[in-house]
């Protein structure tokens, strides 16, 4: 009985030193005070946009900036920014971004809600796109 109390207890506090991990590891929207000028949530550097992330910047500004942001520095209170460490290409591949227009995002990373489908890109028009964010990212040492 007692050994039952014991492993019952260290499973409570494992639980809770992981739950405690998470809350301090996952990122949280920055408040208006702290958020750059204009509601952007990351200072992003834009460097020079040419060929295929010229192409993605523009179906970018059309289809996603009204929630992400220009520049993809994401939105406070509304949608997160992509030029972000979590969106490196070792954590979201580019089929992460080509689902997520697709089928939509349960949200996980961020506290902003569940991403709804986007409607009418195609798959090349999120492989352009994608290009896009990978050109900001790389501008913003995030590889």
């Amino acid at each position: 009985m007692k050994r039952k109390y014991t492993v019952l207890a260290g499973s409570a506090f494992f639980a809770l030193t992981l739950f405690a991990v998470w809350q301090t590891t996952t990122p949280q929207p920055q408040t208006t005070s702290e958020a750059v000028a204009g509601g952007a949530i990351a200072a992003v550097q834009s460097p020079l946009i040419d060929g295929n992330a010229a192409i993605g910047k523009a179906i970018f500004d059309k289809a996603c900036a009204s929630c992400h942001g220009e520049n993809a520095a994401g939105t406070n209170g509304l949608a997160p920014p992509l030029v972000h460490k979590i969106y490196e290409p070792s954590h979201h591949a580019d089929e992460a971004f080509q689902r997520a227009a697709k089928l939509g995002v349960k949200s996980h990373h961020w506290p902003f809600g569940d991403m709804p489908p986007v409607q009418g890109l195609t798959r090349g028009d999120v492989t352009m796109v994608v290009a896009y964010i990978r050109t900001l990212q790389r501008a913003n040492g995030i590889h």
